[in-house]
């Protein structure tokens, strides 16, 4: 792990990705690998209401994994989660 990583802004748009399996992939490795820096995630696309239920589900067991509604909304919500971190 690269110690300068302060936080992660994963910003997914798209038709062709499902918004649901990008979810599960990152709730899956935060179970397994865990974040130890805060990760915001904005997703647009097929089943984006899925993947932010989804999302939301796991705030209690994974804490560092927010979602964010757009791109301005991310972009508040890492800067502010790395000055708390």
């Amino acid at each position: 792990a690269d110690e300068k990583v302060q936080g992660i802004l994963v910003n997914i748009f798209g038709g062709i990705a499902k918004c649901d399996l990008i979810a599960d992939a990152l709730i899956k490795a935060g179970r397994e690998i865990g974040f130890k820096v805060p990760v915001v995630v904005r997703l647009e696309g097929t089943n984006v209401d899925l993947a932010r239920e989804m999302l939301k589900g796991v705030t209690t067991e994974l804490p560092t994994l927010t979602s964010a509604v757009d791109l301005t909304d991310a972009a508040k919500k890492i800067v502010e989660a790395v000055k708390v971190a």
